[in-house]
């Protein structure tokens, strides 16, 4: 009898990786997700992001809260799935856009709810936060696109989704704040929101598991 001492060839963190979130709970952040972005939209297309009112101010901010918790929920959904691979460096971006995402969404919760901050320096730094998070958005976009693990039309979607900060900015700044804003509104509903409906409707295709 022969005894080999070959070592069994290691498994690489492709294949070592199992989704670790269910096809239940996928489906709980896609219609939070899209219940957020809907909000979030008819609040873009009631009020002016450049509105001075106080009030005004408070109802914008406050409202884009539960949209930024979906996100946070979609972003651990992303995490937990490996949808941008399973590198640490592909699931340390992820988690670096948690944090960009929880700062974004403390500004918006302290600038709607305390408004004798608004004009401090410190509150103005916490804002940088808000566009930053939506640029991280957008490079998980395309990283979950170019690793493949989510597949048919949620392996691109989340790239159309995550697009909407370099498609309402330059809209308000070519055509100005109103119609930026409503291009901003619309796009919510056929980015974020179609992507929550997305997940809610077909959440094998991130590989979650029954």
């Amino acid at each position: 009898m022969t005894i080999s001492t070959t070592p069994a060839p290691a498994r690489t963190d492709e294949a070592a990786f199992e989704s670790r979130i269910s096809t239940k709970a996928v489906r709980r952040t896609g219609w939070a997700v899209a219940a957020g972005a809907t909000l979030w939209s008819a609040i873009y297309f009631a009020f002016s992001p450049q509105s001075t009112d106080p009030t005004e101010m408070t109802i914008i901010d406050l409202f884009a809260v539960p949209a930024q918790l979906a996100l946070m929920a979609l972003v651990v959904t992303q995490l937990r799935t490996g949808a941008t691979g399973v590198t640490r460096f592909a699931r340390g971006m992820l988690r670096v856009e948690l944090v960009l995402l929880s700062l974004a969404t403390l500004w918006s919760v302290l600038h709607g709810a305390v408004p004798a901050f608004r004009d401090d320096m410190w509150l103005a730094v916490l804002d940088v936060f808000w566009p930053l998070s939506m640029l991280g958005m957008f490079v998980i976009g395309v990283k979950i696109a170019f690793a493949g693990r989510w597949q048919g039309l949620a392996r691109w979607y989340p790239l159309v989704a995550e697009s909407w900060v370099f498609v309402t900015l330059p809209a308000m700044g070519i055509f100005g704040a109103t119609v930026g804003r409503f291009v901003g509104a619309t796009h919510l509903l056929i980015g974020y929101a179609a992507l929550g409906v997305l997940l809610a409707l077909r959440p094998q295709l991130t590989g979650a598991r029954d």
